[in-house]
């Protein structure tokens, strides 16, 4: 298994590896921003989308497969240690590749868990294992393991991204799922911790409270995914739920991740936020607040979309604060070190360095 050797100031590159960025651009020439972000600050991960929210533009950074093929390429290039490169690539609704830039036509979860077939659910994972694969993209920011138990949910049932609201169906075809892109060298993503299911409000747009709608049901597909061994990643959801904790959204909450998910459903993996620009954060947390309490929760990766708002510069803002919260004794360097070994570990087992 190779090893990853930190460069002199290791406590930098610990906590670049702790920060996956969005930026603009379908080339490293169009995106300055991007290349010292990985080449200076260390960044340990990028996710890419194919339009561009804030300006409202079709053009972010996908055009076409030979592009987006080159694009990774040069992004893996600028980077010491290999990139964490992911994109949201669902099926249905929710693809970022799509069919008018020439990528394969994928179906939702949602058809997928209606079949409730494992040849269907193996053959469209195998397809977008492959066509990932094939783009030097290493990390899928899916399954969606969150149950169908409000189907007019604007973000999750009207986008037909769940496969089920029988915890039993979820849980099937997201192990399909996931033993297929394992087989392929993809890492799968489970999402959103603990359940977003039920919401009736999209945390991109607002705060989004499911006290009263969400159920201990909702663990189940975690609970078995980590039972039979599933140690990849994990993402949260900015969701409230006062059953858990009655102060902070599950991306902030340590009751609900350190807790819950490691402690007592023993996840050993990694833990991503949802983005942390989106409104139920931002609107409600400054940065600094933010970033503290995400990574005293438990979080290893922070996610930093730059397509809810656009800051090029907030990598290193991120960055600053980080080393400022450590400096001031309020995050440890033990705490870093965890997320570290935890994201080496995940990078170690897909052979990233491989690619």
């Amino acid at each position: 298994m190779p090893c990853y050797a930190a460069e002199p100031d290791s406590l930098s590159v610990q906590i670049g590896q702790m920060l996956m960025i969005g930026f603009r651009g379908l080339s490293v020439a169009e995106s300055p921003e991007i290349e010292a972000d990985i080449v200076q600050r260390h960044i340990g991960g990028i996710v890419l989308f194919d339009y561009d929210i804030p300006s409202k533009s079709p053009s972010r950074n996908i055009s076409s497969p030979e592009q987006l093929s080159r694009l990774t390429l040069e992004l893996q290039k600028l980077s010491g240690i290999p990139l964490l490169i992911a994109i949201d690539q669902e099926g249905g609704n929710v693809s970022r590749l799509k069919p008018a830039k020439r990528f394969p036509v994928s179906v939702s979860a949602e058809h997928l868990g209606r079949l409730n077939n494992p040849d269907s659910t193996r053959a469209a994972a195998r397809q977008t294992a492959l066509t990932l694969k094939a783009m030097h993209i290493g990390m899928n920011l899916a399954p969606v393991a969150d149950l169908n138990t409000n189907p007019d949910n604007p973000v999750i049932g009207k986008l037909q991204r769940s496969f089920s609201a029988d915890p039993a169906v979820v849980t099937w075809n997201i192990k399909l799922v996931c033993s297929t892109y394992r087989d392929e060298g993809i890492i799968p993503t489970l999402k959103h911790f603990p359940g977003h299911g039920s919401s009736t409000t999209d945390t991109h747009l607002d705060f989004t409270d499911i006290t009263a709608s969400w159920s201990d049901k909702e663990l189940e597909p975690y609970r078995d995914m980590i039972a039979s061994g599933y140690r990849d990643a994990i993402m949260t959801a900015h969701v409230f739920n006062d059953k858990l904790d009655s102060l902070y959204p599950a991306t902030l909450s340590k009751a609900t991740l350190d807790g819950m998910l490691r402690g007592r459903l023993g996840f050993k993996g990694v833990i991503l936020s949802d983005d942390m620009q989106m409104r139920a954060i931002a609107d409600h947390y400054g940065l600094e607040t933010a970033i503290k309490l995400a990574i005293d929760a438990g979080v290893d990766i922070l996610i930093f979309g730059n397509n809810t708002s656009y800051d090029p510069a907030i990598a290193s803002k991120a960055t600053y604060i980080i080393h400022s919260l450590v400096a001031k004794k309020i995050i440890t360097p033990e705490r870093i070190d965890l997320s570290w070994h935890r994201i080496m570990k995940l990078k170690q087992r897909y052979h990233l360095d491989r690619s």
